[in-house]
């Protein structure tokens, strides 16, 4: 654990973790996309990204204090992955802005202090920041859904049965909802996420809604989310989409003549992490 100094006291503040919000990487329960995300922390879409520690101050009260040193975030975070101690102490000077709060839940504290809680409101203060219920659904828990969907690939992956390629894309069985007359289903969310996919590519949408990452064996991983969706994908295999509209549902799209190639496309505009 580290020690710096929130803006909004004179406390030290006891650092018990912290994440990167930058295009290529940013908590996805903040928005969309990078601008999004730092929308809903009020701050402006710096190219170089922010980092974010999550701490307490000497009164036990919940702090995020946003930074503008990632390199020095980075390498605590590749640290602590690799279970070595880090001392992420930042300089006073790279301290941009301190939010009463914690977006993400934490589930540590820190020693001799108080239960965490949030700081007492003064007068102007943000109102705390908290982290999304797990009893609703909406935008915030649909991007986590997706998030961990894309963490434990071949657990979802596995639950659905190898096929023949299919004469076109289209949704893994598919209801007969689907058959032209009949009432919406619930693939008409996903052919509205894949027809939006597509006009990504002729027009790139907003920094961070489509990103890629490493997969291994020369695949990528593909997030992606629009307005009331959410995507994962790996670009040598099939997708999985998940919609504001289907609570906790997450629906496969089995790979056809169509996906390879639009999966190329997504990664082609894609940020990476650095």
């Amino acid at each position: 654990m580290a020690a710096t100094e929130p803006a909004a006291g004179d406390d030290s503040l006891y650092v018990l973790t912290a994440c990167l919000l930058t295009p290529a990487r940013f908590p996805s329960v903040l928005g969309d996309d990078y601008p999004a995300a730092c929308a809903a922390l009020g701050l402006a879409p710096y190219e170089e990204g922010y980092g974010l520690l999550f701490g307490q101050d000497g009164l036990g009260a919940r702090w995020t204090v946003v930074i503008d040193d990632v390199s020095l975030v980075a390498v605590a975070i590749a640290s602590w992955d690799c279970g070595m101690a880090y001392d992420l102490s930042p300089d006073e000077s790279s301290v941009v802005a301190g939010l009463p709060g914690w977006p993400l839940p934490v589930a540590t504290q820190a020693p001799g202090v108080p239960d965490p809680h949030d700081p007492a409101p003064e007068e102007g203060d943000p109102a705390p920041l908290t982290p999304p219920s797990g009893d609703v659904w909406g935008p915030a828990q649909r991007r986590l859904g997706a998030d961990e969907v894309a963490l434990h690939w071949n657990e979802w992956r596995d639950r659905i049965a190898p096929a023949p390629a299919p004469a076109q894309e289209r949704p893994a069985a598919a209801p007969a909802a689907a058959v032209p007359g009949a009432a919406p289903g619930p693939y008409t969310g996903v052919r509205r996420a894949l027809e939006e996919l597509r006009g990504y590519l002729e027009e790139p949408p907003p920094v961070g809604r489509v990103r890629s990452g490493f997969a291994g064996e020369g695949a990528r991983t593909i997030r992606a989310d629009g307005p009331g969706w959410s995507l994962v994908a790996r670009t040598d295999d099939m997708a999985f989409v998940l919609l504001d509209d289907l609570p906790r549902e997450v629906l496969p799209v089995t790979r056809g003549p169509q996906l390879p190639a639009l999966l190329a496309g997504l990664d082609a505009i894609a940020v990476r992490p650095s």
